[in-house]
C-alpha cells in the first residue's frame, strides 16, 4: 500500500510556456482534465493505495503536478523551491500541507529548501539511493541537501534534452528496493525504466552501471511521456499511449495499468507528475 498526495486540476490551464510541451495558444479542456485526473485517483484507490488531496488554488494552474512540491523520504520532507516564477507560490501550499499533517503521517521533519529543487520532478527515490536530475530546473547543490534530509546518497544525473526537462519524464523507478552492493537478479533489487538520449554520456554510463537490467523506452513512448509512470512494484500505472513500454513491462512480470492523461500532457506532465509519494518512516 502506497500513500500519495495529489491536487485536482480545478484551475488547470496553459497560459504560459515554461517547457517545450506547453503551447499557450492551444485550448485546454478543463472538464476532460478533471475527468482524467479522477480516473487516475480512482485507479490508485482501486489498487489499494491511499490518496490525500491538496486543495487547488486559483492562479496556480500547474498545482495539479503535485510531485514537484516536496520530496518525502522515511518520514522526512524537503519542500520544493521552483525554478520558474510562475510556480513559485506553490511551494508554500505544499509546506503548509505537510506541516499540518505531520503528526497524522508521522513526519519527523519538514525542511525548507536552501537551493532550487523541483522535488520528485528531479528526485527518484530508491531504498538506499536517490537519483537526482539537473540541467534544466533543479540546482545540483540541492542534491546534497536532499541526501542530508533523506539519509541516503544522491547520485547526480545530467539531463541534456530540453523536452525531458525533469528526471521523471526520462526515468521511472519500477522497483524501489536497494541497489548499492546488491547483486543483479536479486529479488526486490531496485530497477528502473529510462530513455538514454535524455542524459549526458557520463550519466548514461552511471545508469547502465547501476541498473544493468533497466528497461529502455523507445522513442515513440518517451515522446508521449510514457516514462512519467508510477509503480508499486507490481502494478505500473502507465500513460495509455505508451503501448510498447506497457508490453515491455508485461514481458518482465509487471501488470501495466494504462490511464489516459492526455489533456494534462498539454502542460508537460502525466501520471508521475500528478503524484507525490508520501514515504513514512520505516
Amino acid at each position: 500500500m502506497r500513500r500519495y498526495l495529489m491536487c485536482a486540476p480545478d484551475f488547470f490551464d496553459v497560459v504560459y510556456e515554461i517547457n517545450p510541451w506547453m503551447d499557450a495558444s492551444a485550448p485546454v479542456d478543463r472538464d476532460l482534465a478533471l475527468e482524467q485526473w479522477h480516473t487516475l485517483v480512482g485507479t490508485y484507490r482501486g489498487l489499494g493505495h491511499v490518496v490525500h488531496e491538496l486543495a487547488p488554488r486559483p492562479g496556480l494552474p500547474d498545482m495539479v503536478y503535485a510531485a514537484n512540491g516536496a520530496t518525502v523520504v522515511d518520514g522526512r520532507v524537503l519542500v520544493a523551491s521552483f525554478a520558474t516564477a510562475q510556480r513559485t507560490a506553490e511551494a508554500a501550499h505544499h509546506a503548509a500541507w505537510h506541516s499540518e499533517h505531520a503528526l497524522e503521517l508521522g513526519w519527523t521533519a519538514v525542511t525548507p529548501p536552501s537551493h532550487t529543487n523541483e522535488a520528485e520532478g528531479d528526485f527518484a527515490v530508491l531504498a538506499d539511493v536517490v537519483l537526482a536530475g539537473y540541467g534544466f530546473r533543479t540546482d545540483p547543490r540541492a542534491h546534497a541537501e536532499l541526501a542530508e534530509v533523506a539519509g541516503v546518497p544522491a547520485i547526480s544525473l545530467r539531463l541534456v534534452d530540453e523536452r525531458y526537462y525533469h528526471l521523471d519524464v526520462a526515468l521511472a523507478v519500477l522497483e524501489d528496493g536497494p541497489v548499492l552492493g546488491v547483486p543483479v537478479g536479486t529479488p526486490g533489487r531496485g530497477n528502473i525504466a529510462w530513455y538514454p538520449p535524455a542524459f549526458s554520456p557520463s550519466s548514461q554510463a552511471v545508469i547502465r552501471r547501476l541498473f544493468p537490467e533497466a528497461l529502455v523506452a523507445a522513442d515513440v513512448d518517451a515522446e508521449v511521456l510514457g516514462l512519467n509512470l508510477v509503480s508499486d512494484g507490481r502494478h505500473v500505472v502507465v500513460p495509455s499511449r505508451a503501448e510498447k513500454l506497457a508490453a515491455q513491462l508485461a514481458e518482465v512480470g509487471y501488470t501495466p495499468v494504462p490511464v489516459d492523461l492526455s489533456e494534462l500532457l498539454k502542460g508537460g506532465g502525466s501520471i508521475k507528475c500528478c503524484t507525490q509519494e508520501l514515504r513514512p518512516a520505516a
